[in-house]
């Protein structure tokens, strides 16, 4: 019979103990991930996707400061990295040539034949190849490029987004639902060359302070101004941690000398240091590789015939892909089941809105909804608040029909001029003092000014804005809540360098991720800035804001059997 030493038994227990802790940090991750409000798999309703894996999150060392996180939050957090990862960029060499990076004007897309005998239907996917060249003129081997696709016929007044997929390789596919009778051309844009992506990336975690923010601070007839930011650099000068006490969202100003940190009155935009390397200016030229349409190598356009009696739908051997709608005749028209109503003239809206109280919170994009109401109803006046046009906050009542109509925009980062401290509010607050109920709307829209920062402040930003949804949802179901997606823009180099349509389209696969299964609307701006014939703008133009707010109003409104 063998005896077991005191040591021995020690050891058995502690390798007992060991198994049990790692069977509990198992099944502590599988109830996280079953508890997240969103499953990561591939997106169809996005317009990029990755058919292999992408490369590892960067090792960059950033100098934003994130606090730890909840279990649940940091592995949503680590999921939503890993989810919008891009395709792995290669090195730029030094010094810098353009030889070798992707040249639009040596590229060209191809329409694949159709199915059925070269004829293609309503219902059917028009599938286009899409090969990458260098200014040599010789074809890419690596993926990586920001691409973007339409099909579109302006007589119709039609268009919808394409989806792009990169094959990691130098090569692209696109992929397009044939929605309408007649002429369908093809447009295929190079957003950025995948060198230029290496120096966004790298921007993004080495210098988020590029753009940089300023407050005032005034003690008596003394005032000073200090350099404020999420991320902030360590110095020698003492920090003013100015974290919001309810919501956790970091901020920080350098501490003016003999001054309290409660001497702060104002914030405002401070500047824009541009740090780029030598002549990696020439990888966002305008009309060379900045936002430049491709061409095609035969036809760019086919004839959709109607659609077969009893056709049935046809699927990409590539991807399955559902846009979420499209234009017609100039009109939006929804393919997620909402229908889509035309709420034209004052009293339309009124109808609508009578009786309830819309609040409107984030940047200049959803400040413009705001303006599109007070341009519309003649009867809606606004209170004078002594606001600033570009920040407000703005209030506007129609007595007799019972509605109101406010707007506010986000907490920090704010690239705006003079905001009196008193009106920070970060959008998880304000939902957090909303009674709600069936007459509150609640709409918000967060990208813009957030572009700037590694995407961990964003992902932890929605993450608190999504908890305040909850909440309010809970103690007030019936409320309607619409979220504002981004959208695609002009681009010039200081307006790529800080709100590049690379930032917007990941943080865009970020909110519609972290906001999955919510009893919440999204606007897919980005889907319908990219469809309409009007060109790309941060601001996009009148006909596009109408049909964005008609579909506000559709969901504040939905009529009976729409």
């Amino acid at each position: 019979m063998k005896i077991f030493s005191f040591k021995g038994i020690f050891f058995l227990l502690l390798l007992v103990a060991f198994l049990l802790y790692a069977l509990h940090r198992t099944d502590l991750q599988l109830h996280i991930w079953d508890t997240l409000p969103f499953k990561f798999q591939p997106k169809l309703s996005s317009t990029i996707i990755y058919l292999k894996d992408t490369t590892e999150l960067p090792k960059v060392r950033s100098i934003c400061n994130f606090p730890p996180l909840s279990p649940k939050d940091a592995l949503e957090e680590r999921l939503l990295l890993e989810y919008v990862a891009w395709p792995e960029t290669s090195e730029l060499p030094s010094p810098l040539s353009l030889e070798l990076t992707s040249h639009p004007a040596h590229s060209s897309f191809t329409i694949l034949p159709a199915r059925r005998g070269g004829q293609w239907h309503v219902g059917d996917q028009l599938k286009v190849s899409i090969v990458i060249s260098d200014f040599k003129g010789q074809p890419k081997k690596f993926g990586g490029d920001l691409l973007l696709a339409r099909l579109h016929n302006l007589t119709l007044g039609a268009g919808v987004a394409g989806q792009v997929v990169d094959h990691l390789n130098g090569s692209y596919s696109a992929v397009f639902p044939l929605l309408w009778e007649g002429a369908a051309q093809v447009e295929v844009t190079l957003v950025h060359p995948s060198e230029a992506i290496t120096v966004l990336n790298r921007l993004n975690r080495e210098q988020p302070d590029r753009i940089f923010f300023s407050s005032l601070f005034r003690s008596g007839s003394r005032s000073q101004t200090t350099i404020c930011n999420i991320c902030l650099r360590q110095t020698n000068q003492p920090i003013c941690d100015f974290t919001d006490p309810r919501t956790g969202d970091p901020w920080f100003c350098y501490k003016p000398k003999n001054m309290s940190c409660d001497a702060r009155i104002t914030h405002s935009r401070g500047g824009y240091k541009q740090n780029l390397k030598a002549k990696e200016d020439k990888l966002f030229q305008g009309r060379v590789n900045l936002k430049v349409c491709i061409p095609a190598s035969g036809p760019a356009g086919v004839t959709v015939l109607p659609k077969k009696e009893g056709q049935p739908e046809v699927k990409s051997s590539i991807v399955n892909f559902q846009a979420s709608g499209y234009y017609y005749q100039g009109l939006w028209r929804a393919l997620d089941g909402t229908k889509v109503h035309q709420f034209t003239g004052a009293s339309a809206i009124t109808q609508c809105l009578k009786g309830k109280v819309v609040h409107l919170y984030g940047d200049s994009t959803i400040r413009q909804w705001f303006e599109f109401l007070n341009a519309s109803l003649p009867d809606l006046k606004e209170f004078n608040l002594g606001s600033s046009r570009q920040n407000g906050p703005f209030m506007a009542l129609d007595y007799e029909n019972k509605i109101m109509v406010t707007f506010r925009c986000h907490g920090p980062p704010l690239r705006f001029g003079d905001v009196p401290i008193g009106e920070f509010r970060y959008i998880a607050n304000e939902l957090d003092d909303l009674i709600g109920g069936p007459n509150t709307v609640v709409v918000f829209g967060i990208w813009s000014h957030l572009s700037t920062f590694p995407l961990e402040v964003y992902i932890r930003r929605l993450q608190r804005i999504r908890s305040a949804v909850v909440r309010l949802l809970d103690r007030a179901p019936q409320t309607v809540i619409i979220i504002r997606t981004a959208n695609p823009k002009a681009l010039w180099l200081y307006e790529t360098i800080t709100n590049s349509d690379w930032f917007s389209v990941r943080r865009d696969k970020v909110l519609r991720a972290i906001f999955k299964g919510l009893n919440v609307h999204l606007i897919d701006a980005w889907e319908m800035v990219l469809a309409h014939h009007l060109p790309n703008s941060l601001h996009p133009q009148p006909p596009i804001i109408k049909n964005m707010m008609d579909v506000l109003f559709s969901y504040t409104c939905p009529q009976k059997g729409g």
